[in-house]
């Protein structure tokens, strides 16, 4: 089948692909708030008569959140089966008074940078699933039909922890089950530099309470012999880390973790990455904690430890002389290579357990949280397939690259339904997801249609 054919036919209507991808961005799809609970449901019944008017069979299916949106075209065809997944639903708008234009009235603006689709949801995740359906519908028509066996999954949850997905993906593991996965929920590592990640960041999730005496205290009457746990709190989060090095210094922290192979670093260094710009960006001079790595190491391929709130006493207005009963923390944990989330919650556990002292106790949360770090099977030929298909539309060798952060459908993928998943993504750093002014580059949108019309091609020959 003609690929070149196809991809003039995508130049030819960008215009229209465009216009598409407005109208769901209208939706103001939030699925965290319940208050937009029917907006989803307009959004999921969008992208059902969208996916019939190509070809797909398409459902919306009920789940005790947002609904999802499961589409089939060419079930009994020959070769592999290919699966699709993006989400529809996207984040809050607050604060509403920072976005200089109506977060669900999207538009087309020229910056220095070029033009963007300004919006919420433009970039994650609305637009990069237009990417594969706009791709789709190229390829219709051009050829009358698409090429291979694909389905489509999209979710309504993701932005609000996906509570439903899992329980969905058991009981529908017959129909989902594919020969890999395709998840455009990503970005690329440098403007113009096509990335496709083969390694993601676990997590742990934890937060804790020390209580020193049983109500808060006159600091007068007990200031010097009264225990403060805002005091043991400093000095047990202190001690997390080794003030040399700036590493983690919770014995047993790092089994787990491996050293970047060589190859892969090599590409990292050669990926077109800036780190002063890259810090520059979040208003930071240089690269802080743990020594001897360089910032792409550090965000792709180490663990953290991050206090994410610490809070405890009087934060009301003006002064009130007390010695709090209690002290609260955050925690959470990036994990990587073969961490494993549970042993690293009891040795942290067992870290703050060694450091108390008389008087002080401490009481964990029992919602846990937790998963490995995944690690994508870049022998399958998918992968070599997919960088080359990139390589060519992009006019630059595709790299594979890490993520900081973490994408739990990958995981899930393999673990529920034993498939792969093969990440690529056309989001730029600066787009702003989940802040207010949230854009996706018109390039990002445009290459992107083109690069999934590519790699179609190259994954169904």
């Amino acid at each position: 089948m003609s690929l070149d054919a196809v991809l003039a036919r995508i130049d030819e209507n960008l215009e229209e692909a465009t216009d598409r991808l407005m109208e769901l961005l209208r939706i103001p799809s939030i699925s965290t708030d319940p208050a937009y609970n029917d907006e989803c449901d307009r959004a999921a019944d969008w992208l059902v008569e969208d996916l019939k008017g190509l070809g797909f069979d398409a459902t919306k299916r009920a789940t005790p959140g947002r609904p999802m949106v499961v589409a089939h075209v060419n079930a009994d065809a020959d070769g592999p089966h290919l699966l699709f997944y993006g989400h529809y639903d996207v984040q809050p708008v607050d604060p509403l008074n920072l976005w200089n234009t109506p977060p669900f009235e999207p538009s087309i603006e020229d910056t220095p940078k070029g033009k963007v689709i300004r919006g919420r949801g433009a970039s994650d995740d609305k637009g990069q699933l237009m990417t594969f359906v706009e791709a789709c519908r190229a390829w219709k028509a051009v050829h009358g039909s698409l090429p291979g066996k694909i389905t489509l999954f999209f979710e309504g949850e993701e932005e609000s922890g996906s509570p439903s997905l899992v329980p969905f993906m058991q009981e529908n593991a017959a129909e989902l089950t594919a020969d890999i996965a395709l998840i455009c929920d990503t970005s690329m590592v440098a403007p113009g530099v096509p990335s496709i990640p083969t390694q993601l960041r676990g997590m742990v999730k934890d937060e804790f309470t020390l209580t020193g005496p049983r109500i808060d205290l006159h600091s007068g009457h007990y200031g010097g012999p009264g225990l403060n746990p805002l005091r043991e709190m400093a000095r047990i989060v202190d001690s997390f880390y080794d003030p040399e090095t700036g590493a983690v210094a919770v014995e047993g922290f790092y089994e787990g973790v491996h050293e970047v192979p060589e190859d892969i670093l090599r590409q990292w260094n050669m990926s077109g990455f800036d780190e002063a710009d890259y810090l520059s960006e979040a208003g930071y001079t240089v690269s802080h904690y743990e020594q001897g790595y360089s910032c792409l190491e550090k965000q792709w391929a180490r663990p953290t430890l991050e206090v994410n709130g610490m809070w405890g006493g009087y934060q009301g207005a003006g002064t009130k002389t007390v010695i709090p009963s209690k002290a609260h923390c955050k925690i959470t944990c990036r994990l990587v290579g073969d961490m494993d989330p549970d042993a690293l919650r009891v040795k942290i556990r067992k870290h703050v357990a060694d450091r108390l002292g008389p008087d002080l106790s401490v009481e964990w949360n029992q919602d846990l949280e937790g998963s490995p770090a995944p690690v994508m099977n870049v022998n399958r030929p998918e992968f070599e397939k997919a960088r080359q298909a990139l390589s060519d539309e992009w006019g630059r060798e595709a790299v594979f690259i890490g993520m900081g952060g973490s994408i739990p459908i990958a995981g899930f993928f393999k673990d529920v339904l034993g498939m792969d998943a093969l990440l690529t993504g056309f989001a730029n750093d600066d787009d702003a997801i989940h802040s207010p002014n949230e854009k996706y580059d018109l390039d990002s949108f445009h290459k992107g249609i083109r690069s999934w019309a590519r790699i179609l091609h190259a994954l169904t020959r």
